[in-house]
């Protein structure tokens, strides 16, 4: 028990003088409790040695790497500086290291949420990273008693710690690779001697000089010109302590030859790295080069790597659908292939095609072929779909003849199946400069008229030049489902009138590159047969890429939303309440329904409307409506509509949509008088006076009428009063606990909303929003059983909210 009783900070710093003296470990980052950095005065050999979480007490070791891996994770570390080549624990009595490459992977999960707070041991994200841990990387864990094992500690510290940079290079693979890059970006770009602005007009970026110094061998002493290797293939290549451009690639530019600044950097950065990549993931790396490529490039030029999983899948569909044997009987052309991963598992070679925007992609292509990719090089070309037009090599275009001659004879054109990830960038989306212009195109501007607002969209330009230009071929395309579901995207379902013959789904988060939560489908267009979208049935595969059931797709053509209901009764003279907010009538803008204070200034381009004692029915409708159902990626599109008169008279139905707003909103005293109190003050047992008993009033039939309202029309001039079911009077008893503990705390709100005994009870964090959990036993089990009763009211209510024809099934 070397280091008991000392405090945290102490242990670090001692842990740092005894075992680590010949390093750095002053370095403070802020997430990492402690780092080790070798002695060196040289920017460049200042990357770490260690990562490690310190602990006190005595600890899990597999607890306190979950800890460290979280943290790593949350903070994202490792995209400002290479990592590590070991992270480590350590608290007073022992000390243990692991291999940073086993943990790497997990950085790269896209459906694990790296903002839960790490030291928080009951999330269910640290259990899973604990269970991994455990259920096999404890065996390759360097564990070490500080006492017991001192000998041992001083020789792994010494032949391994200190040998992950100032004894042997770093060796590039596929999980540091875009790390270095980004080191790379802030040291070695600013040194090299080039107007990057106007090599982007050629479609040269960063990215091709990264690859081109990635792809050195530091080895040679001299340029063998007959040694075929990747690095012959790419669009820049390192040569005499500088850049060249090939003059074959860029008739227009010429033999261009690029310096270098400052040598010295460039050499110092370059010696801690172990050049060319290992040979294992060189076509990994040059496979993934979309990886390097910004954002906004990405999406233009539709760089959306599909995933393998989804490949196979989605050729196993075409199979489905065309026969075994389809591959024989069928031309395939992907005319936005980038590297041409898509194509992996084509077996016919002969009437394969593949085009891509880049040519620094056919490059990668062409090298891929000499290395035995099922792939024709004459039949790999550069074509810009959307701005070039069809015209074969022998007339001076870019078209190889024989795809000029299928593309142009009826009876071969139908055999031939588009099959595609094209690009999903909107025109003008507002994220970032690169974006704007984004969709521009001669295809954009010739097919303006018909395509309306749905020009915007790259990949409806893609699909709009293929049904009109290459009629009757099959399309097999990856793309979101606004082309199916959108409301905006019926001047596209106008005019693109093919039969939809498969579908599948997969999540959006799959697909490397992609953000949001939302669907990705894969579909079958039979340009043979015209036939209006209306519905299909979708199958679905989630995340773990396991089928999920299917869902049915509705075009939502021809119909009135849930917004078109609103403008029924929005319009109401009495006082307002609280202001409503409903944004857009699908699930994506869920989180945008919310309430706030009266006569709020909202966006005029917002739905919004004041709640009053007259529309407040139909107002708590809508919101239990919007809220009710969680949204996620597989029903991210689909649309809240009009409903049909028989809620009207389903009074059961009304008094729990309000029942559930009650206890579900995010009314706040800080809007003003608070009307939205369930309960009376006799009820709470309370002796000052609310503000408001508007509510309590409303529930029992006292509120008088000024006006006939759109939904009670009658000769009396009180609402009714108002009878709750057997499952809404179990939340307003949970609900009612909730009130009276708070009171029967010092100091209270005598006017306060359940959001604000919510605010009280949980807090909030240092950016501002309210905490998810509370530190009062009593309050958390009060809440908790709150939300079961609302759980239980939301299952009587869901299947009303479709048969009222809120949505469809």
């Amino acid at each position: 028990m070397k280091y008991n009783k000392i405090r945290e900070e102490s242990l670090k710093k001692k842990v740092g003088e005894d075992w680590f003296g010949k390093f750095d470990t002053t370095n403070v980052d802020g997430a990492i409790d402690f780092t080790v950095l070798p002695k060196q005065k040289s920017l460049y050999e200042q990357f770490p040695l260690l990562w490690a979480e310190a602990k006190t007490g005595d600890y899990s070791i597999s607890s306190m790497f979950a800890q460290l891996i979280l943290t790593i994770g949350k903070s994202r570390i490792f995209d400002k500086t290479v990592p590590p080549a070991f992270i480590g624990v350590f608290d007073f009595k022992k000390i243990a290291f692991l291999d940073y490459v086993n943990i790497e992977d997990l950085f790269l999960m896209n459906d694990f949420n790296w903002k839960v707070t790490p030291s928080n041991h009951s999330s269910k994200e640290f259990r899973l990273i604990k269970d991994r841990i455990e259920s096999g990387l404890d065996l390759k864990i360097y564990l070490f008693d500080f006492l017991k094992d001192e000998k041992e500690l001083r020789f792994f510290i010494e032949n391994n710690i200190a040998k992950g940079t100032s004894k042997g290079k770093i060796s590039i693979n596929k999980n540091n690779f875009i790390p270095i890059y980004l080191r790379w970006l802030e040291l070695i770009k600013p040194i090299i001697d080039v107007n990057w602005m106007e090599l982007k007009k050629f479609n040269i970026i960063e990215s091709d000089f990264y690859l081109a110094d990635l792809f050195v061998d530091d080895n040679r002493t001299v340029n063998v010109d007959d040694d075929i290797s990747i690095r012959d293939g790419l669009f820049v290549s390192f040569q005499n302590q500088g850049y060249k451009i090939s003059k074959s690639d860029f008739k227009s530019i010429g033999d261009i030859r690029i310096g270098i600044r400052n040598l010295d950097i460039y050499t110092q950065f370059w010696k801690i790295y172990r050049r060319p990549p290992i040979k294992d993931f060189q076509d990994y790396i040059i496979e993934r080069r979309d990886l390097l490529v910004p954002q906004d490039i990405r999406e233009r030029k539709g760089a959306f790597f599909t995933p393998r999983i989804w490949v196979e899948l989605s050729q196993k569909y075409i199979a489905d659908y065309l026969g075994d044997d389809w591959q024989d009987e069928y031309y395939v052309w992907d005319c936005a292939s980038g590297t041409g991963n898509l194509l992996a598992g084509l077996v016919n070679k002969k009437n394969i095609y593949a085009s891509t925007l880049d040519q620094a992609d056919i490059n990668v292509l062409h090298e891929r072929i000499d290395k035995g990719a099922n792939l024709y090089r004459n039949q790999v070309f550069q074509f810009d779909f959307l701005n070039d037009e069809f015209i074969p090599i022998s007339r001076g275009g870019k078209i190889p003849d024989s795809l000029f001659d299928i593309i142009n004879n009826t009876g071969k054109r139908k055999n031939l199946v588009i099959y595609i990830n094209p690009p999903y960038a909107e025109a003008d989306n507002r994220i970032g400069e690169g974006r704007k212009g984004v969709a521009e195109s001669l295809i954009h501007k010739k097919y303006s008229k018909k395509m309306g607002y749905t020009k915007r969209e790259m990949y409806i330009q893609f699909l709009t030049r293929i049904y009109f230009e290459i009629p009757d071929a099959l399309i097999a395309n990856f793309s979101t489902l606004k082309n199916l579901q959108a409301p905006r995207f019926s001047d596209f379902r106008n005019f693109f009138k093919a039969r939809l013959e498969k579908l599948f789904l997969t999540p959006a988060s799959t697909f490397d590159n992609v953000r949001g939560d939302f669907p990705i489908g894969f579909f079958i267009w039979n340009t043979k047969v015209e036939e209006d979208f209306k519905f299909c049935e979708s199958d679905v595969y989630d995340k773990t890429y396991s089928y999920a059931g299917s869902k049915n797709i509705w075009s939502y053509d021809n119909v009135k939303f849930i917004n078109d209901w609103v403008k029924t009764f929005r319009n109401s003279k009495s006082e307002s309440i609280a202001t409503i907010i409903g944004v857009g009538s699908d699930f994506q803008n869920q989180r945008l329904v919310r309430f706030g204070e009266p006569y709020m200034k909202v966006p005029a381009s917002n739905h919004n409307w004041q709640t009053t004692k007259e529309n407040l029915i139909q107002t708590s409708i809508y919101y239990t409506v919007r809220k009710i159902i969680n949204a996620n990626w597989l029903n991210d599109r689909d649309q809240f509509l009009y409903p049909n008169d028989n809620w009207k008279t389903d009074i059961e139905f009304q008094n729990d949509c309000l029942a559930y707003t009650l206890f579900s909103n995010n009314v706040s005293s800080s809007f003003g008088k608070n009307n939205w109190i369930p309960f009376t003050e006799q009820e709470l047992n309370i002796q000052n006076r609310f503000e408001s008993n508007f509510m309590t009033d409303f529930i029992s039939g006292k509120v008088k009428l000024e006006s006939d309202s759109n939904l009670f029309k009658s000769d009396q001039s009180s609402l009714p009063k108002r009878e709750f079911s057997e499952e809404a009077i179990a939340v307003f008893v949970k609900g009612r606990e909730i009130w009276s503990y708070y009171h029967s705390k010092p100091f209270t709100n005598i006017n306060a909303s359940l959001y604000d005994i919510r605010e009280h009870f949980q807090g909030r964090n240092t950016k501002g929003r309210m905490n998810s959990k509370s530190n009062d036993e009593i309050y958390t089990t009060l809440i908790t059983e709150l939300r079961d009763k609302l759980y239980l009211l939301s299952h009587k209510i869901v299947p009303k909210i479709y048969e009222y024809g809120f949505l469809l099934k």
